[in-house]
């Protein structure tokens, strides 16, 4: 098995029984501010686009690249399909010519013509656009797994489909936090070591846990190449910066005891069997060094070359021609108030100040409304042509368009509340019927009870106590004393991790005259 790799996390794989195309990304992402690192500007694109399958992890620009597969890729291609539960890729692709599909089901091998594809689908509102996946490929001599950059739990199923020969993982981040928040840089650079380093070490259990021969780094980190954005690249082995590259992560792996990671550039081909990997790089080796020892000058040059693109795609955001305020009432707030689960969760109001309009998203009244200093929790201030042009293009995933973009700078009261930025990734009533069915289907039914005027899940989501014996109330925060855990009980949130969240219901909101229901 030969796979050529083509920037970011591309792949072309090449077997005795077919080809498959991965996840190719070519053109600038999220408003001209991600492109591909090392550039993948000298790849053949004759020779990758005609491939006999075409496999999309996700829909996220750097990974899903509908300009180039509409040129580039001939529509004879095979599409192997996640097991998404929305068919929104389907509808992508059909829509750009595709027309043959296979629909995977979650990590069950399908054989095709000599090869075993196996996809790994995950389906939270937190995974990607509203789901992620893996692919694993075997030629009946080689297996290997293409991870990109999906977070699967359940790695007992995919160890059991191993052993692996060759590992295609993320390291590095891709995301705006901390970057464009409104801190001091000290606490910045605080959060940023500690995404640097949780990255790196996540990435390290997947390597571990996996086992496979070899690991190649791969999905990300993207480089930024406009004014504003240039220092978010890390030049120097920043601590504190959240995009390592891949020799950072290859340092990290030997100086944790791991010897089997390899360096792969855009157009390095690697040949590999059950017990050898053979690595040949487009260029000498010490240009391919020299990429990252002197990276500055790199994306100097990189970013001279691609200006021009960049100041074209900054001409068409329309500036003064929409009323953001009105259109986004028009279009929000239905969604708000059909969004009982993300309202309960986000118990909030956000803030989306574009300078000459500000805009209030009330999760808690269930209404938008123009800014009038009301105090906000989250607050988001964007420019208003990329909002503008959201409006236009009716994007119903602001995530994988305007937040990855990392053009806005942002604010917050307390942690991280992952219902907000899952209500941005459900701008349709398909995809807010989506998340609230699955924030439902977690949802505590019969297993609440009645805490300081609330209903609160009965069992702790740190390790499940039963909060009718353990749990203490004092000033609307809830304390799980068994292990010490606090929860906010006006809006679930966790004060001590940034990853849990309580289910909570205030009992008047279902007596009060012109309340919406509260929904198990």
């Amino acid at each position: 098995m030969e796979v050529t790799f083509i920037g970011h996390a591309g792949l072309f794989i090449e077997t005795r029984h077919g080809s498959v195309l991965c996840d190719p990304w070519f053109n600038p992402a999220y408003f001209a501010s991600w492109f591909p690192f090392p550039s993948n500007e000298g790849v053949d694109l004759g020779r990758i686009g005609n491939p006999d399958y075409l496999y999309l992890s996700h829909l996220h620009h750097d990974h899903y690249d509908p300009q180039f597969l509409r040129e580039h890729v001939s529509k004879d291609a095979t599409v192997l399909l996640p097991d998404f539960p929305l068919d929104t890729m389907e509808r992508e692709l059909r829509g750009l010519g595709f027309t043959r599909f296979i629909r995977t089901k979650n990590a069950e091998p399908v054989e095709m013509n000599g090869l075993t594809f196996t996809i790994m689908a995950m389906v939270a509102p937190t995974d990607g656009p509203l789901g992620d996946s893996s692919l694993i490929v075997d030629d009946g001599q080689t297996r290997i797994y293409d991870q990109n950059d999906a977070r699967p739990i359940d790695l007992e199923t995919l160890v059991s489909l191993g052993p692996f020969d060759a590992h295609f993982l993320q390291f590095s981040g891709a995301i705006w936090y901390p970057m464009v928040y409104r801190l001091p840089d000290r606490a910045k650079q605080a959060l940023g070591r500690k995404k640097r380093d949780n990255g790196m070490a996540r990435a390290l259990r997947y390597v571990e846990s996996v086992g496979a021969s070899v690991v190649i780094p791969s999905a990300g980190p993207p480089c930024f190449l406009d004014d504003g954005l240039f220092e978010f690249n890390d030049f120097d082995g920043d601590s504190a910066n959240v995009f390592p590259d891949q020799t950072v992560f290859i340092e990290y792996m030997r100086e944790n005891g791991h010897d089997n990671a390899r360096l792969m550039i855009p157009g390095s081909i690697v040949e590999i069997e059950t017990d050898s990997c053979r690595i040949q790089h487009p260029i000498a080796e010490d240009e391919v060094q020299a990429i990252f020892t002197e990276k500055r000058g790199y994306l100097e040059a990189y970013k001279a070359r691609k200006q021009p693109l960049i100041d074209d795609v900054k001409a068409t955001w329309p500036v003064g021609q929409v009323d953001i305020t009105k259109s986004l009432k028009e279009w929000f707030e239905p969604l708000i108030q059909q969004a009982d689960m993300a309202c309960l969760g986000v118990g909030q109001r956000i803030l989306i100040d574009c300078g000459t309009q500000a805009v209030v998203l009330d999760f808690q009244k269930r209404t938008v409304y123009a800014w009038d200093g009301q105090d906000c929790d989250y607050r988001f201030y964007m420019q208003p042509g990329i909002v503008e042009s959201c409006i236009e293009r009716h994007v119903e995933d602001w995530i994988n368009d305007l937040f990855l973009s990392c053009r806005f700078e942002a604010e917050r009261k307390g942690p991280f509340n992952e219902y907000v930025y899952n209500f941005f990734k459900c701008l349709s009533p398909e995809r807010v019927q989506y998340a609230e069915g699955y924030y439902a289907e977690l949802a505590p039914d019969q297993q609440l009870f009645e805490c300081d005027g609330y209903r609160v899940q009965k069992r702790c989501p740190h390790l499940k106590a039963d909060l009718t014996r353990f749990a203490e109330v004092e000033d609307g925060v809830l304390t799980c004393t068994l292990h010490g855990w606090q929860f906010e009980l006006e809006s679930g949130r966790c004060l001590t991790s940034d990853d849990a969240h309580l289910y909570t219901e205030r009992i008047e909101e279902r007596v009060e005259v012109g309340a919406a229901p509260a929904v198990k």
